[in-house]
């Protein structure tokens, strides 16, 4: 019998190993968009941005929201190095809603008593994990 070929996922914070899996397909924010990796894929290095990474075991999809930092695609491994990862099913959605809503007040308090930039940052990753969890709530 032939083993289907699995590409090796590994998606590592400061803190540590996030997610570590033998998968089938693995789908990432990049720079330039969003990719696609599947076993025996070109290699390359590329910028990530802050978004939601899905990868596929079998027929399941899995689902991590990831804030910005670097992808290495090897034929049989995808490494990222993120800031920050959260599966989905971590991710509380009243709390995401909320932590969204907040992002978006001080980001339009434009320079009252915050820094624009952390203020922008803390938005993008609190939208990519409630757009993460919400997208892992209509899969069930």
């Amino acid at each position: 019998m032939t083993e289907k070929k699995k590409i090796q996922l590994e998606i590592v914070t400061p803190e540590g190993v996030c997610v570590r899996e033998a998968v089938d397909e693995v789908e990432a924010p990049g720079a330039e968009g969003y990719f696609g990796v599947l076993p025996g894929h070109t290699p390359f290095l590329t910028e990530l941005k802050t978004g939601t990474v899905r990868y596929r075991i079998g027929h399941d999809d899995h689902l991590v929201a990831v804030t910005w930092g670097f992808a290495e695609v090897l034929p049989q491994k995808v490494t990222l190095l993120v800031n920050t990862a959260e599966r989905a099913e971590d991710i509380d959605l009243q709390r995401a809603e909320s932590a969204s809503e907040r992002a978006k007040q001080r980001l339009a308090e434009f320079g009252v008593a915050y820094d624009v930039d952390r203020a922008r940052q803390e938005a993008e990753r609190a939208e990519a994990r409630l757009e993460t969890a919400r997208r892992a709530q209509k899969k069930t």
